[in-house]
C-alpha cells in the first residue's frame, strides 16, 4: 500500500515533469527567471513560490474535470470553489494542496461546456474525443510518476486538421487551444508577494516586466483586481508555437504563458510582522472576473497585438 509520504514524493515528481516540459515549450519562463536573477530579485529559480498551475479540459464523456481531477485528488489535493464563465462557456474549480504541503501550487482546472457550442463545433470536437471510450485516468497507475507525467503530455485523440482548428478558433478560442494542446500545462504563476521589497507588489513587478520588454496581457487592464482588492493578477501573452497538424500541415498557434499573482494580507492579519505571514494569512482562492481575462492570454486579440 502506498503511504502518504510516497504519494507526496510521486506528486513532486509529477510536478517536476510538468514544469520541465513547460519551461522547454515556453521560453518566457526562463527569460523571466533569468531577468529576475539579473535584477538580483532572486539568486535562483528555487526561490520562486509557484502560486498555482492551470489546466484546460473538454467537457465531454470520459474526459473533463471529472476525469482530470482524479489525478491530483489521489495525491491529497482538496477540491474547493466552483467558478462559472458564462460568455466563454466554461466551468472551473480550484484545488488546495495536500495538508502539510502548503508550499506546493494550488491547481486550477477549467472545462469547456461543449454542449453549449454550435452544432458544427460540437461535431468537430466529438469527431476527436469520441474515440476516448473510457476514462483514461482509470487505467493509469497514479503511483507511477513517470506514467502520470507521460500521460499529461501524450495525445488523447488524433492530431486535428488545420481546418478543424480554425473553425473552432472562430467560435471558441479555448476549444481550439485544447483540441491541439490537450493537457499541456497552460501556465504557472509567480507569487510576487513573496519577493523582496521593491518587487513584491503586482504594480512594481509589472513595471519590472515592462522594463524588460515582456509582452503582457492587456485584456481588462494589465493588472486584474478582485472586487475585494485582495487578489491582483497579471500575465504574459502566450508565446506562439510552430504547430504541426494532421497531414503534415503547420500553423503558428498560441501555446502557454506565465502568470503573476499578488495575494494581499487579510485585514485581520494586517498587524502581523512580515516574517510571520504565511499563506493562511493572505487572500485565498480565485476570482472569476480576473480569471476570465487571464484566459485571454492565449486569444488572438492578445497574441495578434
Amino acid at each position: 500500500m502506498t503511504t502518504s509520504s510516497n504519494k507526496i514524493d510521486t506528486l513532486h515528481a509529477v510536478l517536476d515533469g510538468l514544469m520541465r516540459r513547460y519551461r522547454e515549450r515556453v521560453p518566457d519562463v526562463s527569460g523571466i527567471i533569468d531577468a529576475m536573477i539579473d535584477e538580483e530579485i532572486i539568486d535562483s529559480a528555487d526561490e520562486i513560490e509557484n502560486d498555482h498551475i492551470a489546466f484546460r479540459t473538454m467537457g465531454v464523456p470520459n474526459l473533463g474535470i471529472a476525469s482530470f481531477e482524479k489525478i491530483f485528488t489521489h495525491y491529497g489535493y482538496q477540491k474547493r470553489d466552483a467558478y462559472n464563465f458564462t460568455e466563454k462557456k466554461l466551468s472551473a474549480y480550484w484545488y488546495a494542496p495536500p495538508v502539510g504541503t502548503e508550499n506546493l501550487p494550488r491547481i486550477f482546472v477549467s472545462e469547456l461546456r461543449v454542449h453549449e457550442l454550435s452544432e458544427q463545433a460540437q461535431q468537430i470536437i466529438h469527431k476527436y474525443t469520441d474515440r476516448v471510450t473510457s476514462d483514461p485516468v482509470d487505467a493509469l497507475d497514479l503511483d507511477d510518476a513517470v506514467a502520470v507525467d507521460a500521460f499529461l503530455h501524450q495525445p488523447l485523440w488524433e492530431m486535428p486538421t488545420v481546418e478543424d482548428y480554425q473553425t473552432l478558433l472562430a467560435e471558441s478560442e479555448y476549444a481550439a487551444w485544447v483540441i491541439y494542446n490537450r493537457y499541456y500545462l497552460n501556465h504557472f504563476t509567480i507569487s510576487v508577494h513573496n519577493l523582496e521589497p521593491g518587487y513584491n507588489t503586482i504594480d512594481e513587478f509589472v513595471e519590472f516586466l515592462k522594463s524588460r520588454e515582456f509582452k503582457l496581457n492587456s485584456a481588462g487592464g494589465v493588472i486584474k483586481i478582485s472586487p475585494d482588492g485582495g487578489l491582483r493578477q497579471a500575465s504574459t501573452v502566450a508565446q506562439m508555437i510552430d504547430a504541426e497538424f494532421a497531414n503534415g500541415q503547420t500553423l503558428r498557434i498560441a501555446g502557454s504563458y506565465v502568470e503573476f499573482a499578488d495575494r494581499r494580507v487579510l485585514p485581520e492579519f494586517a498587524g502581523l510582522p512580515a516574517s510571520q505571514i504565511g499563506r493562511q494569512h493572505r487572500r485565498e482562492g480565485f476570482e472569476a472576473g480576473n480569471a476570465d481575462k487571464i484566459f485571454e492570454s492565449t486569444f488572438t486579440t492578445q497574441t495578434g497585438r
